[in-house]
């Protein structure tokens, strides 16, 4: 899922013609054994393992929950809603709706809100 996260996180910035510039991408440490693993397999995907097969302008930042990062707060506040949405498409929500709108979506800005499942919203069975 990390190769399908940076993968599309590519499209993204190349689309809005940032493909040039550095992106940090901040994650959640989760021990040195894991925070390890993690950056190894980080920069084996940004350094040609993926589906370009070209480097990718991707620099990880390892950060720790104590950090109270602002970024890391929102990845908390969207995980439950999209989960829910996953195991139950069919149930109502408001947050998932707001969430919808925000996802990357086949089509780009054309189609907001439709299109996004296994683009800008990948699940695995």
């Amino acid at each position: 899922s990390l190769k399908h996260c940076l993968e599309t996180l590519y499209d993204f910035i190349c689309e809005k013609n940032q493909a040039n510039l550095t992106t940090f991408v901040a994650v959640e440490s989760r021990g040195k054994k894991e925070d390890r693993e993690l950056e190894l397999e980080f920069l084996k995907i940004c350094h040609g393992e993926n589906k370009f097969q070209k480097p990718l302008p991707f620099k990880i930042k390892i950060v720790s929950k104590s950090s109270n990062s602002t970024g890391l707060q929102l990845a908390d506040l969207v995980a439950r809603p999209i989960g829910r949405y996953i195991l139950n498409p069919q149930q109502a929500s408001r947050a998932f709706d707001v969430l919808k709108n925000k996802f990357y979506c086949e089509g780009g800005r054309c189609s907001v809100g439709e299109q996004f499942d296994q683009k800008g919203l990948k699940h695995f069975p």
